[in-house]
């Protein structure tokens, strides 16, 4: 890893200090960039007009005892990774050909959105544990990369 994927990963965590999630481990963030230039961010949290788990003080997944990596309809939050490519979209930013710089590995429903958005490498500091999105990934020749500082 160089500098900048340093510098990169850095405003990821930034982000990820934004959640709305009320469980502090699962503050999640991402960030688009391009040539250096950053083009989008997000992080996890309801989407707009809803109340998120924070305002609510409570986690439906806790609450319901549902596993990481699992049902992930069963959460008002939306993904950093999602919400990143949403707000490039939003304000008419391709994300084609980018790197997204993710706190976590992201989940398979993710995955999926980043493969058709065209971004065409991940790096990702925290695991996951979805191997689905590992596979789609190396399937359609998406460049995923663990971030270490080493």
């Amino acid at each position: 890893m160089d500098k900048w994927d340093k510098r990169f990963m850095e405003m990821a965590e930034v982000i990820g200090s934004w959640s709305s999630c009320y469980q502090e481990n699962r503050h999640i963030g991402a960030i688009v960039v391009k040539n250096k230039r950053i083009i989008a961010t997000g992080y996890n949290g309801a989407p707009q007009g809803i109340k998120s788990c924070a305002d609510k003080h409570l986690c439906m997944r806790k609450e319901q005892n549902i596993a990481s990596g699992t049902r992930h309809e069963l959460c008002y939050a939306v993904h950093a990774e999602q919400n990143a490519i949403i707000q490039a979209a939003r304000v008419g930013s391709s994300v084609e050909g980018c790197t997204l710089y993710c706190t976590h590995q992201p989940c398979v429903i993710c995955a999926k959105i980043i493969i058709n958005s065209g971004i065409s490498r991940v790096v990702y500091k925290e695991g996951y544990p979805d191997d689905f999105s590992l596979r789609l990934f190396e399937e359609a020749g998406v460049k995923l990369e663990k971030y270490s500082e080493e």
